[in-house]
């Protein structure tokens, strides 16, 4: 722990959260501009590339920032992370081709996930174990805030000015950023010669990557029911090939981590079970998040017949109550320094909050159940998630803090990809089944592929009859994530039990 003043921590935390929220924003900013983009710059079948290069980057990265701080220092990783981002950002703002513009995203990745990993672990190592409760819920919030905001305001932005602001709006803010942390950040230099884990670093790019496109790379089964047989076939032999190169990057991974002097996934971590369980859990915390955040719009616009301006205010109280519960949450936390109780608490109230949305959507319920289950849901998630955090910083030495803090949002943006990835492949398989016996005026393919658009096309009756189909589908993906966090409160419960005895 670095002993900083209380003045120089304020200035220190307030350039954190600009930092947090900077890289936050620019996860979901961008979603609201992409058809003008992609109407000015053409490209538009590589549309998608231009988030999804920036969540490969911004992923892989993170855990490279966490160890190399580690062995580094926090404030020059910080400094390169943030000025990298700042130049990417006008990149951005500035590119005249689509696929300029995916290249600068994947640059400006490289950054947000420093921003994103750094600001937690700085916060770590200025802060005693027990006040690192209330820093940590005050991220989750921010988080919360800016997962919301992003969308709404790249679409003023787009609305109101060119769309190259998205990204050059991050500059100024940065350069605040960026002097606030520099001005007050002592240098607290490691010493001594150190030993960069290149291989372990390569492969676990490899392996991180062709694991992200792979979950990805779309619905497995609108391809098998597509007419074009040639298509899915070369579909299907590149996931295969994206697969197995996963299992052969990590499974090296493995092999090279056990043998590395310095590496960058430190395996003898996960021998502390406070610290492998909280990590597990924040990887479930992601997938049912991300599944929930999702598919419940899909649900309130195809089932209950919502606009999309309307679903998304129905997704308010989950925010909402995020927010609300990960400020109040890490207070009491920093109070009483039951942690690890709390976070079983915050995985116990996301377990409750997805059994009892899984079966409002199955068996249909009225509005305000939705958003009553939808806040108790976002309760669980804004206790949970910043104790996890807490309860994997205060499990290791202050010389693994980086590298554990980095691990866990591996971790997370793991589970968040696999949240919409297995969610969605388990709603389209049951849909796939349900749409199969209706006798509909419409081919499965192509309600599969335009959704909305398709059943609205068809007679009313026919609509109840998809949007019964939809609602059993949808309702059958939540159980998915449902059943994991249970399993995740079960090993937690265990660890608070030990924890207080």
């Amino acid at each position: 722990m670095v002993l900083v003043a209380p003045s120089r921590r304020k200035v220190i935390f307030a350039g954190l959260m600009l930092a947090m929220v900077l890289a936050a924003l620019d996860q979901s900013i961008v979603s609201t501009a992409l058809p003008v983009i992609a109407s000015d710059l053409g490209g538009l079948v590589h549309m998608t590339w231009v988030v999804t290069a920036f969540m490969l980057t911004s992923t892989i990265s993170a855990p490279l920032y966490g160890k190399l701080s580690d062995m580094y220092g926090r404030r020059p990783l910080f400094a390169i992370s943030i000025v990298l981002f700042l130049v990417a950002s006008g990149l951005c703002g500035s590119a005249q081709t689509m696929m300029q513009l995916i290249l600068f995203r994947g640059l400006q990745g490289l950054g947000a996930g420093g921003l994103m990993t750094l600001s937690q672990t700085v916060i770590g190592s200025i802060v005693t174990p027990t006040e690192r409760g209330r820093y940590q819920g005050l991220f989750t919030g921010a988080f919360a805030v800016s997962s919301v905001a992003g969308p709404l305001l790249g679409g003023i932005i787009t609305s109101h000015a060119s769309w190259r602001w998205v990204f050059l709006i991050n500059v100024p803010i940065g350069v605040v950023s960026l002097a606030l942390v520099m001005s007050a950040l002592p240098k607290g230099l490691r010493g001594g010669r150190h030993r960069i884990d290149y291989a372990g670093a390569a492969l676990l790019s490899i392996g991180t990557a062709a694991l992200l496109l792979l979950l990805n790379s779309g619905g497995a089964a609108t391809e098998v029911a597509s007419a074009h047989a040639n298509a899915a076939m070369d579909a299907l032999l590149s996931r295969i090939g994206l697969g197995l190169l996963a299992v052969l990057a990590f499974g090296l991974l493995l092999v090279v981590e056990h043998r590395a002097a310095e590496p960058i996934l430190d395996l003898t971590l996960f021998r502390l079970p406070p610290y492998a369980i909280s990590v597990a859990a924040s990887g479930c915390m992601a997938f049912a998040m991300m599944g929930s955040l999702v598919f419940m719009p899909l649900y309130y616009q195809l089932v209950l017949g919502q606009t999309p301006a309307e679903s998304g205010m129905m997704m308010l109280p989950q925010v909402i109550a995020m927010m609300i519960s990960s400020v109040v949450g890490g207070r009491i936390s920093s109070r009483t320094k039951r942690f690890t109780q709390l976070l079983a608490l915050g995985v116990f109230l996301e377990f409750l909050g997805l059994a009892l949305l899984a079966t409002c959507a199955h068996f249909g319920a009225p509005v305000w159940a939705f958003l009553a289950v939808m806040a108790l849901l976002g309760m669980g998630m804004g206790i949970g998630m910043p104790n996890a955090t807490v309860v994997v910083q205060n499990a290791v030495p202050p010389t693994s803090l980086g590298a554990a803090t980095a691990s866990m949002s591996f971790v997370r943006s793991l589970g968040g990809s696999l949240g919409t990835a297995l969610s969605g492949g388990v709603m389209a398989f049951a849909l796939h089944q349900r749409l199969a016996s209706l006798p509909l005026d419409v081919d499965v393919t192509t309600l599969l592929e335009h959704g909305i658009s398709a059943m609205r096309a068809l007679p009313v009756a026919q609509q109840h009859m998809l949007a019964h189909a939809y609602q059993g589908a949808i309702g059958t993906s939540l159980i998915t994530g449902g059943f994991l966090m249970f399993i995740a409160f079960v090993m937690v419960f265990r660890l608070s039990r030990r924890s207080s005895a």
